[in-house]
C-alpha cells in the first residue's frame, strides 16, 4: 500500500512540476504524457485499465527516477484529484516493473 501511494504521489508531483516547467520533460516524460494516464488515476469515475498511450509514455519514463520524487508528491495529489492507489498501480497494468528499491 505505501509503495502504491509514494508511486501515485510521484506521478502527480511529475505531473504538477511538468505543469510549472512548461514542455520540459521530468523523467523522460513530458507534460502531456502524464496527462495520457490522469484519467486511469483519477478518483471520480476513472477508466478501468490506462489507454495505450498512457502506457507507452510509462515505458519511455525514467521509473528509478520518478522514485525520487515520491516524498515531495504528496501535496498535488488532492489538486490533481488523483487515486495514489490507481496512480502505483499503473505500471503494473502497463506490464511495467518499479525499481526494487522504490518502496
Amino acid at each position: 500500500m505505501a509503495k502504491t501511494q509514494a508511486l501515485a504521489a510521484l506521478l502527480l508531483a511529475v505531473v504538477a512540476l511538468a505543469t510549472i516547467e512548461g514542455a520540459h520533460a521530468i523523467c523522460s516524460m513530458a507534460n502531456e504524457d502524464f496527462k495520457l494516464c490522469q484519467p486511469a488515476a483519477s478518483i471520480k469515475d476513472p477508466t478501468d485499465s490506462p489507454s495505450a498511450e498512457c502506457c507507452a509514455a510509462l515505458g519511455k519514463a525514467d521509473l528509478g527516477c520518478i522514485c525520487r520524487y515520491k516524498g515531495i508528491a504528496g501535496i498535488w495529489l488532492r489538486m490533481y484529484h488523483i487515486d495514489p492507489s490507481r496512480a502505483m498501480a499503473l505500471p503494473g497494468k502497463c506490464g511495467l516493473t518499479m525499481p526494487s528499491n522504490c518502496s
